[in-house]
């Protein structure tokens, strides 16, 4: 009796009401063919520009980790809001692409369906298709998020991991948003597909010491070939590299692989090689994608649903 009465205590502090207004059929009768247009213009997108995918899972990672899943990232700034979260500096690289899908979808759900889904249930699903479409794991999408009223650049600074950061500053984003270090992992597993700026890792190809010009912990032959790619990086701010050389569209564990042998861009990507809370965790992933997969699509059902706004405390923008 004394441990049911407990386990009553623990649901009504840990169950989040907001959760609980989420479903995976939240659109079943409202709009029935929500799913298939998410699906047919994902298809359609990532067929004809392969990037598509990766832009758009770096465009819900930047939405979600900055005060949750709300959409409020589409947001541009006007007169009446001058410092949209869209036109923070660090959101400024995100892809174009990745804009166009969502934007794409939400015309033809207008068309179909007006005024029902909102924006942040289109980035979620559309995610979750795009990662599925280039090889990664399938997960559960749960639905009836509502848009943030509220989109500021300044949460954007407060909220994103920088490459330059120590490893202690980089976990301390994840789990002051109550994510442990073994998810933020399995998330930063995310850059097996994509690409980086130059200007995101030139302090490590160019003029990185007195006495070096290349991070010594670079592989040599990868550092060559980025101090060519992006020599003239000043000049075109746009020149950038794949994350993963092997398989770059392909979703998989090859990421970790990489890093583990220094064939990772950005000063974070070696951190997590090395740091002891990290390393026997990137090791595991390395050796077994499935556990890998496992673990990404958990910690993506966890971020999905990070920060949303139900009922009054959103809308269907």
């Amino acid at each position: 009796m004394a441990f049911h009465i407990l386990f009553l205590i623990f649901l009504s502090i840990s169950f989040s009401p907001s959760l609980a207004k989420l479903n995976i059929d939240y659109y079943k009768t409202t709009c029935p063919d929500f799913q298939k247009i998410v699906r047919e213009n994902v298809f359609t997108k990532q067929s004809a520009v392969p990037a598509t995918a990766a832009g758009v899972l770096r465009l819900f990672f930047h939405d979600c980790i900055t005060e949750g899943c709300d959409a409020s990232l589409l947001v541009s700034s006007t007169a009446y809001n001058p410092h949209a979260e869209r036109d923070a500096d660090l959101n400024l690289s995100l892809s174009g692409d990745a804009f166009d899908i969502i934007i794409k979808i939400k015309n033809a759900l207008e068309l179909a369906c007006p005024n029902i889904v909102s924006c942040s249930d289109i980035v979620a699903q559309t995610t979750r298709d795009l990662v599925k479409m280039v090889g990664g794991p399938f997960y559960q999408v749960r639905l009836g998020r509502k848009d943030s009223l509220i989109s500021n650049d300044l949460r954007v600074h407060a909220s994103l991991p920088l490459p330059n950061m120590t490893m202690d500053q980089i976990i301390e984003k994840f789990t002051s948003k109550n994510f442990t270090i073994r998810e933020m992992v399995a998330l930063t597993g995310a850059h097996t597909i994509g690409f980086t700026h130059c200007k995101e890792f030139s302090n490590r190809i160019f003029n990185f010491s007195k006495t070096s010009q290349v991070d010594p912990t670079l592989n040599s032959k990868m550092a060559e070939g980025l101090r060519q790619v992006c020599q003239n990086y000043t000049l075109d701010p746009s020149m950038a590299a794949f994350n993963d050389m092997r398989s770059p569209s392909k979703f998989d564990n090859a990421y970790f692989n990489n890093i583990l042998n220094g064939l990772g861009l950005l000063t974070s990507d070696y951190l997590l090689s090395v740091d002891p809370r990290t390393r026997p965790i990137v090791e595991q992933y390395a050796k077994d994608e499935k556990v890998f997969f496992q673990d990404f699509a958990k910690a993506m059902e966890k971020l999905s649903v990070f920060g949303i706004k139900t009922g009054r405390k959103g809308e269907v923008a």
